[in-house]
């Protein structure tokens, strides 16, 4: 997961764990996390698709 930058970052973008455009500030998380952010509106990344690789389309 990325997150945004300063104090209380919060999350805004999902990547599956080999993505290249994943930026500096991120943090691993479950399956479980990933789907329950993107279910909550998180933003799937357009480059490593984590959405279609747990079967959330």
């Amino acid at each position: 997961m990325e997150l945004s930058v300063g104090l209380g970052a919060r999350p805004i973008e999902v990547h599956a764990g080999h993505c290249y455009a994943i930026g500096k500030r991120h943090r691993a998380i479950s399956r479980e996390q990933a789907l329950t952010a993107l279910a909550e509106g998180i933003r799937a990344c357009a480059h490593c698709r984590p959405d279609t690789e747990l079967g959330v389309l």
